[in-house]
């Protein structure tokens, strides 16, 4: 493996998410999540995001490498999609070409003896470029859908609603979590001033935790929180010797994720100066 290949990373397995919920969850609920991709072209800097009500949610959702480009992998969740589509981004292919190839060539080989069709992923794909595209399968767990924006990419299913009802009165429909994100993301770029006059320019880490809280806000999974997780990436960026890691976090299983994602970002160096290591602004 390259060593610049900068992941959280280990398989999402149906078993081990059912084992792994919180009280309350229903048994074999499928995995669901709601991610984003994000970069910077100030700084140069990529990454995504992502929270789900299921135990260590980072553990293959969201992939990373520095001078590459970002990719999230979740709902009906093939983890191999993540190391695919570095590759390819690596090769100089378009992330929407990408999309269409990493998905043609899937063999829908099922999971340990059970379904696990490839109509229900769910993928998403960002050069460094900033271009973005995305795939929601037509079976991905409901409600489900993705969103793209300047320089971004939210992605989400077992999406919910604001009032927290599920399943909805008025049926299933298109999920407002995946725009709510982008609107986050996007609102996010700049702080603003006791007086209302725009402030300080956020670091990267700051707009994608904005995004996750305008999801949440949005309706969030259906099934509740459990766990978030947050990984940027440049050339070289991150503290010591030889580390493309700008940033990377884990919160595996608490009760308001998201929160205690903002507590570990704020308290970190990129997020107070307002720019990562060896940023160029």
């Amino acid at each position: 493996m390259r060593k610049s290949i900068l992941v959280i990373v280990s398989f999402l397995t149906f078993a081990a998410f059912a084992s792994a919920q919180r009280p309350g969850t229903i048994p074999n609920d499928p995995p669901g999540t709601f991610s984003i991709l994000g970069f910077d072209p100030e700084t140069g800097e990529v990454g995504a995001a992502v929270q789900s009500r299921a135990f260590a949610v980072g553990n293959g959702v969201i992939w990373a490498e520095a001078g590459v480009g970002a990719v999230a992998t979740q709902a009906v969740v093939d983890v191999s999609y993540g190391p695919q589509s570095l590759e390819l981004l690596r090769q100089g292919m378009a992330p929407k070409d990408i999309i269409k190839k990493v998905w043609d060539a899937d063999t829908d080989p099922g999971y340990r003896g059970q379904k696990w069709e490839k109509t229900g992923r769910q993928f998403a794909v960002m050069n460094t470029k900033g271009e973005v595209a995305a795939y929601t399968g037509p079976t991905a767990p409901a409600e489900s859908g993705d969103a793209q924006g300047k320089y971004c990419s939210a992605q989400g299913n077992t999406l919910g609603r604001p009032d927290r009802v599920w399943p909805p009165a008025d049926g299933i429909k298109p999920s407002k979590v995946p725009a709510a994100m982008v609107e986050g993301f996007e609102k996010s770029e700049y702080q603003t001033n006791a007086d209302g006059t725009r402030g300080r320019r956020n670091h990267l880490s700051l707009r994608l935790v904005a995004a996750l809280e305008a999801g949440q806000a949005a309706g969030g999974d259906h099934r509740g929180q459990q766990s978030a997780a947050l990984l940027i990436v440049k050339k070289d960026a991150g503290v010591w010797l030889h580390n493309d890691v700008v940033l990377r976090l884990q919160v595996d299983d608490n009760p308001e994720p998201i929160k205690e994602l903002r507590r570990l970002v704020e308290m970190s160096p990129p997020a107070r100066s307002g720019r990562g290591r060896g940023g160029n602004r």
